[in-house]
């Protein structure tokens, strides 16, 4: 069974994401906590003792399938059993992500932390303007991170401090439609709309909802709407790339690409991206070029991994490793289109994105040294 200390931040964990509770059972391997919402909240105490069986039993709890399952754990679960958390479309937080959220919520002290000193900084918001910042904050951290199970959580709380407020109204339906849950998010884009036509987030909601719906052209036909209304709004072109991308339309998608980089030509994922629509579209050899400008520009070989494996692309080539006295050159932590996204790190970034080993740069290879022919001396 799992230790009353951890029973304990399970529990306070729950109450700071602001959830009611409809079940709590605990299990062999920690705690189960089933909301009103029909979400299940799983905390896993040591993940040695987590098999397949325990996450089989978590989807078909009592025959009553939830809507969502949510696995928590401050360890790392076995690659196999992690996997099949995803298979399933479950959510999980481990490792540091785990401690990140505690922390978050202001429960560093059970996790072993030592107690901080409160900031000085002078207040410029009422308490109650303060905390909806904040939350709104976590839960935007966790939607860029992938993990809309808990962005959910948050901006659904967000709109119960502050009923009505349509960033957190149209959060929640980000998040629904990120879970998969693409009915509810229509609903949720179609109020928003209802108080506000012209709000741009939730109208590429719907948009991203035909998608869901496989209805791509539809989807490309909104965001090319929009674009009409005004072609300025680069967030509803990165929407649009992805769409085309998807679709596998390249000539378009390197029409919109090659707009984009007009206006941001030093982004290295727009110009990797650029670099795979020439080639694409019968260019290989600029193709290549521009994917060498990319790593020059930045591009990381996580990054440019990540996105090949989104693309169906082949990996590329490790870079050999080099000593070297400086750290390799990084670029800017650049937005990706919407479904572009590489799979969450295991570790917080930019808000969500990952440490990284010190690399050579992609396309950069180390010089074997030549060394002269021995001679004999005579």
């Amino acid at each position: 069974m799992a230790t009353s200390a951890f029973v304990q931040l399970s529990g306070a964990l729950i109450e700071a994401m602001g959830q009611r509770m409809d079940a709590v059972k605990p299990i062999e391997e920690g705690v189960v906590l089933r909301t009103e919402d029909r979400f299940l909240y799983a905390f896993l105490e040591d993940p040695a003792r987590v098999s397949l069986e325990t996450i089989r039993r978590l989807f078909d709890d009592g025959g009553v399938a939830p809507v969502h399952v949510v696995v928590l754990t401050p360890g790392h679960l076995p690659l196999a059993i992690s996997a099949e958390v995803v298979r399933r479309s479950g959510t999980l937080v481990e490792g540091p992500r785990f401690a990140e959220l505690g922390r978050q919520l202001g429960l560093g002290a059970l996790l072993g932390d030592s107690p901080r000193a409160a900031p000085r900084e002078a207040r410029r918001l009422l308490p109650s303007a303060q905390q909806l910042d904040e939350v709104m904050r976590r839960a935007r951290t966790w939607l860029d991170w992938g993990v809309p199970a808990l962005s959910l959580r948050f901006y659904r709380q967000g709109a119960a401090m502050k009923p009505g407020f349509l960033p957190a109204r149209v959060g929640i339906a980000q998040s629904l439609l990120a879970l998969r849950l693409v009915d509810e998010a229509d609903r949720q884009f179609d109020e928003i709309l209802a108080v506000r036509p012209e709000d741009v987030e939730a109208r590429l909601g719907k948009a991203a909802v035909l998608g869901a719906r496989s209805q791509p052209q539809k989807e490309v036909e909104m965001y090319r709407s929009l674009l009409q209304e005004d072609e300025a709004r680069t967030e509803v072109r990165a929407h649009l790339v992805a769409a085309l991308v998807e679709l596998g339309d390249w000539p378009s998608a390197r029409v919109e690409l090659e707009a984009m980089l007009t206006r941001t030509p030093e982004e290295p994922q727009l110009r990797f991206l650029h670099a795979v629509a020439l080639q694409r579209t019968g260019q290989p050899a600029l193709g290549e070029e521009e994917r060498e400008e990319a790593r020059r520009l930045g591009l990381t070989f996580e990054r440019e991994a990540a996105l090949c494996r989104h693309l169906g692309l082949p990996a590329p080539a490790a870079p050999a490793a080099v000593p070297s006295i400086s750290p390799p050159p990084t670029g800017s932590a650049a937005a990706t289109p919407r479904r572009l996204r590489a799979p969450a790190s295991p570790t917080p970034t930019a808000a969500r994105r990952p440490a990284t080993r010190s690399r050579t740069p992609p396309g950069r290879r180390s010089h074997p040294s030549r060394r002269a022919p021995n001679r004999k001396r005579k």
